[in-house]
């Protein structure tokens, strides 16, 4: 293959980062309404019926599937689904860096603008319930964070022979943040927090 075939082969579309394709992927909006004249965002707390995460706070938003054809269409396809709100009057006005967890798991966040007046017929088999937190509010406010240690632990069929120093191998740890908003009884935190928090740094520039 000479050097120009290599170049071109390269120019070609790739993924955001090794893994990407074969990573869980989901989409989330986070969403603004006016209310009296004054942005708010939007969250949800998850169902208490839910398998996973139940009563947590969240955006709308979720797995990215097989028919959807981007994580944009994926994110107002979920929101629709969730809140009731018509995919015509989510007015879609960002696009941010996607969180990357690990090289398994990615989060595509978008924002968006819905109509207040929909928002009242969200799904209750996937939402608990809907409040809105004014973003002069989150503005002002002071996230605290913790930290959580995750120490790497081989799996019993891990081939040691195959490594340097073997089963003495000096594994990396490493420290996630975890950042928490508490406003009026409710606490955000996990991924929506932190994309909470980017996006609220990226308002402030």
């Amino acid at each position: 293959m000479s050097v120009d075939k290599w170049r071109e082969k390269f120019k070609q579309n790739q993924p955001l980062f090794i893994g990407e394709d074969t990573a869980f992927r989901s989409a989330v909006i986070i969403p603004l309404v006016l209310v009296e004249e004054e942005w708010h965002v939007v969250f949800e707390v998850r169902s208490l019926k839910m398998r996973k995460q139940p009563g947590d706070i969240s955006f709308p938003g979720g797995k990215i599937d097989p028919t959807d054809h981007t994580p944009l269409e994926a994110a107002i396809r979920e929101t629709h689904e969730e809140l009731g709100i018509d995919p015509e009057a989510i007015e879609v006005i960002a696009s941010l860096s996607p969180f990357v967890t690990s090289s398994s798991f990615v989060v595509y966040p978008f924002v968006a603008v819905l109509p207040s007046n929909q928002i009242q017929c969200f799904n209750k088999e996937e939402v608990e319930e809907v409040f809105t937190v004014p973003l002069k509010w989150l503005l002002n406010y002071e996230p605290y964070c913790h930290l959580i240690s995750v120490e790497p632990k081989p799996l019993p069929d891990f081939p040691f022979e195959k490594i340097m120093n073997g089963a003495q191998y000096q594994w990396r740890s490493r420290a996630i943040e975890e950042w928490f908003f508490d406003y009026e009884g409710y606490t955000i935190w996990g991924l929506t927090a932190r994309i909470l928090k980017y996006f609220l740094e990226r308002v402030k520039e």
